[in-house]
């Protein structure tokens, strides 16, 4: 296929007697003729005398540049996934209704959160900078909030589900691999949503962006841990701790990942410890062929965490490889490997210590507890000193407790004493001692007893998988879910699925791209592959062609199965 731009033409405008020329391009948006886009060039004079610069240089005038790359990339991926064909085969035309289809808004707005996030306010004037027009026609002045609020407001919950659930399945046949173990996790993203606005959705819970202040929306994500590609996404109300998220949705997830999976393997779910609750465990445990990796509070496993690390051995990992080749031995991640009884069964525990981890955790710690015998100095004088409201022993204990609080810190690590109405504290060595043998160590259970300690401890790892595409939820320059400027919560779910859409896409380019480049490094470069408008002086009509690709921009679309050819891309056959 050829994707060739078309030719543009001159159109005049006489005003006052006066003559001026204007550059402009036409197509057709339902039946009807319609200016692509105009650009002014002068009079005659004006337009003569760039045409002679043009000859004497030798360099065309360039009368107008659109971004090219970027948006093609989404428009590719869109060819392939089809999520325009998805949407409209749920949200049907109406008789009367004009202009772009449902499935076509939800595209500009995923493709856009894809290359460079913009309100709905800003999508209309973003899109005039790229070469949309040459790619996907669109009449742009349809790309306004206010159409996508009318648009979206013919969306239930239940058909957002549903259109979530058939892209998901759409990604994975084209993808065509069978997932062999699973990430888990949840996130929050903060909203400026009003108090008094209704809303089951957004509410004020724990922020994990620091924004407590604020009505928060929940999110949690199933991945494949091989690819990092989402399965399974769910949203609910940002004050559900993530063991109730997972609890209530555990029966969906197994659902998922059965029909996702092949029948005749296992399957292994991998989440940390704010999700492990006993009857979480026991969900799982009365599954068959599904089996869990979960971490475990140290605090609440203290022999485990107490052992010393010369009763632990060395892990054969590639990056325990690269310290040993750099020197550093004693920075290498070891293991101790047992069983232990835990929700009432046996399991296979692995405690890691990490010897990097331990170090900062000591200084940060060290600082902490420094900071801390400052402050009880100061306490110390002002109670002896009988100063105002330091007379109350139990108000002085009180600021102790809440300093420890607000540094993380245990208060036991301190023991204060009022005796004849003088205070005196002294560190407790013992609690000091137990808390700094606990630093760098890390304990993971799982059912997965036929496993070898090595792959146990590598899937645990792997959460930094979920961690990572989080995180780019929540970057400002691609996909960008905070904050949110939406209030219902049908529209935050369409919001949050046209980012998971936009989420997946970009991992899935990734891994087409050979995954040695991240989205956001791809999605950069191919915004300055342009499409330019020139007029060379000894040419009668200016003419459209793509610039010359970088290699970098080469690989990718060829990636994709395309290439630039003479100004046009062609698609390439395999």
């Amino acid at each position: 296929m050829l994707y060739a731009l078309t030719m543009p033409h001159l159109y005049k405008k006489t005003f006052k007697g006066r003559t001026y020329w204007y550059l402009r391009e036409v197509h057709r948006v339902g039946g009807k003729v319609q200016v692509k886009w105009q650009k002014y060039l002068g009079t005659a004079e004006t337009i003569l005398a760039k045409i002679e610069d043009a000859d004497r240089s030798g360099r065309p005038v360039r009368l107008k540049t659109e971004s090219f790359g970027a948006f093609f990339i989404a428009h590719c991926l869109e060819r392939e996934l089809d999520t325009i064909g998805i949407i409209d085969d749920i949200i049907h035309r109406t008789p009367n209704e004009k202009g772009p289809t449902v499935g076509e808004y939800f595209f500009y707005a995923w493709a856009n959160r894809m290359i460079d996030p913009k309100s709905k306010r800003g999508l209309e004037d973003w899109y005039r900078t790229t070469a949309v027009q040459h790619i996907r026609p669109v009449d742009l002045s349809e790309l306004t909030s206010e159409r996508y609020w009318e648009k979206w407001e013919r969306l239930s919950s239940e058909q957002i589900e549903l259109i979530g659930k058939q892209f998901l399945q759409r990604l994975w046949t084209k993808f065509n691999q069978s997932p062999h173990s699973l990430l888990f996790d949840t996130t929050n993203y903060y909203t400026y949503m009003a108090t008094k606005t209704q809303s089951e959705l957004a509410v004020r819970g724990h922020s994990k962006s620091g924004k407590h202040h604020l009505r928060q929306v929940g999110l949690g994500l199933l991945l494949d841990r091989e690819s990092s590609l989402p399965l399974y996404y769910t949203t609910y109300p940002g004050n559900l701790h993530d063991s109730q998220v997972f609890h209530r949705t555990l029966d969906e997830i197994f659902g998922v990942i059965m029909g996702f999976a092949d029948e005749q393997k296992d399957l292994t779910v991998v989440f940390d410890k704010g999700m492990n609750s006993k009857d979480n465990i026991e969900l799982i445990d009365g599954r068959e062929r599904i089996h869990f990796i979960t971490t475990y509070s140290t605090y609440f496993a203290e022999d485990l965490a107490r052992i010393k690390p010369k009763h632990f051995v060395l892990l054969d990992t590639a990056k325990n490889s690269r310290l040993a080749a750099m020197g550093k031995e004693g920075d290498r991640l070891c293991a101790l490997r047992t069983t232990e009884t835990f929700w009432g069964r046996e399991r296979t525990v692995v405690v890691t210590f990490n010897p990097v981890t331990m170090r900062k955790k000591l200084y940060d710690f060290t600082r902490k507890l420094e900071r801390v015998r400052s402050e009880l100095i100061e306490y110390r004088w002002k109670y002896n000193h009988k100063e105002y409201n330091w007379q109350s022993a139990k108000a002085v204990a009180g600021r102790y407790r809440k300093l420890c609080d607000q540094l993380h810190i245990s208060h036991k690590c301190y023991r204060l004493r009022f005796e004849d109405s003088m205070m005196s504290f002294r560190k407790d060595t013992s609690e000091v001692g137990a808390i700094e043998a606990m630093m760098g160590k890390n304990i993971i259970v799982t059912d997965n007893h036929d496993w070898s300690t090595q792959e146990i401890v590598s899937a645990s790892l792997d959460r930094y998988r979920i961690e990572q595409q989080f995180r780019v939820s929540k970057a400002s320059c691609h996909v960008r879910i905070n904050p949110m400027f939406h209030w219902t919560d049908d529209k935050i779910k369409c919001h949050l699925l046209t980012c998971v859409i936009a989420l997946a896409c970009l991992r899935l380019l990734e891994i087409k791209a050979g995954d040695k480049h991240t989205a956001k490094s791809i999605m950069e470069q191919m915004q300055e592959l342009d499409c330019v408008l020139s007029w060379q002086g000894k040419e009668t009509t200016p003419q459209v062609f793509i610039e010359d690709p970088t290699e970098f921009q080469s690989q990718v679309l060829a990636s994709l199965g395309y290439q630039v050819k003479n100004g046009s891309v062609l698609q390439t056959v395999a």
